[in-house]
């Protein structure tokens, strides 16, 4: 089953393959969402400051049953924090938020605060190194098992690379059918760094491209199986969100294959732009 597959990180850690997303999922429903998750066999479970539900992820982790170190639990440091100390701060006000004694990564959550995403080309390369800092002193102290960034570009990567003493285990990007970002996954595959795709499915988007409606027909699967399975057969990590539990255990069911000459066809089909009642996010071209 592809809930009992895992890649292997940069630092020997395994990471479960396919991940319960929990972005918009609100504190006081994502604890029910999380413990049915787990019951169907996911082992995943990605949060963030930012998503303000870390209590109730960490709840539902605290009393779902399965022993703590068979889950594999990421949270995110916020994108405005740009200094040791404030990113070391988070930390510890995640774990304490979360109730638990350690998380099995965390990751810087953007390059840039969100105000400026996609509307500033201030990189922050200081205080990107200063975050990732206060990962590599959690990482050491035994607060976290693997560390990482998300929505970083390659320049953002090099900066990591060049001044900081841990390779991040993980970049964590948009990446869907319709919207791959191939030269960052060639290079990350180059330096050992994993790569996990959030909004696999495009917030939905992806079912209104005749193209890829056509190929999940040709597979007889769903759109966002066909979705979810394209980017796991990239290498990638998947992190479909959804408080459903018919749609998680949907989203599981992907133990099948897409031709190599299907995939071909995904990588080019075209570029999706429009996110919908998303589009306002900035990770989508948009400002909060």
């Amino acid at each position: 089953m592809m809930l009992e597959e895992t890649f292997t990180m940069n630092n020997g850690v395994a990471i479960p393959k396919l991940a319960l997303g929990t972005w918009l999922i609100d504190d006081d429903v994502v604890t029910d969402a999380v413990k049915a998750a787990v019951e169907i066999g996911y082992r995943h479970i990605d949060t963030a400051q930012a998503y303000d539900n870390e209590r109730g992820v960490g709840e539902a982790v605290r009393s779902c049953g399965v022993a703590r170190d068979e889950l594999f639990v990421t949270s995110k440091v916020a994108a405005e924090h740009k200094t040791y100390d404030s990113a070391a701060a988070s930390i510890d006000s995640t774990l304490t938020t979360m109730g638990l004694d350690y998380l099995d990564m965390m990751i810087i959550h953007s390059p840039q605060p969100w105000t400026e995403v996609n509307q500033s080309d201030n990189r922050y390369e200081k205080g990107n190194v200063e975050a990732y800092r206060a990962l590599e002193d959690a990482l050491s102290a035994g607060k976290l098992r693997a560390i990482g960034i998300s929505n970083f570009l390659e320049d953002d990567l090099r900066n990591i690379l060049d001044n900081c003493r841990v390779v991040p285990a993980v970049d964590q990007v948009l990446a869907h059918i319709g919207n791959t970002p191939l030269e960052l996954a060639d290079f990350c595959k180059r330096n050992n760094i994993l790569v996990e795709a959030y909004s696999p499915i495009a917030h939905g988007e992806a079912g209104k491209i005749t193209a890829i409606v056509d190929m999940a027909k040709k597979y007889s699967v769903s759109v966002a199986q066909l979705c979810i399975r394209y980017v796991l057969q990239l290498g990638m990590v998947a992190l479909p969100k959804t408080a459903n539990p018919d749609h998680m255990k949907s989203n599981a069911a992907v133990d099948f294959e897409i031709a190599a000459d299907d995939m071909e066809a995904l990588k080019n089909v075209e570029r999706i732009s429009d996110y919908g009642d998303s589009s306002f996010f900035p990770v989508y071209g948009g400002k909060l």
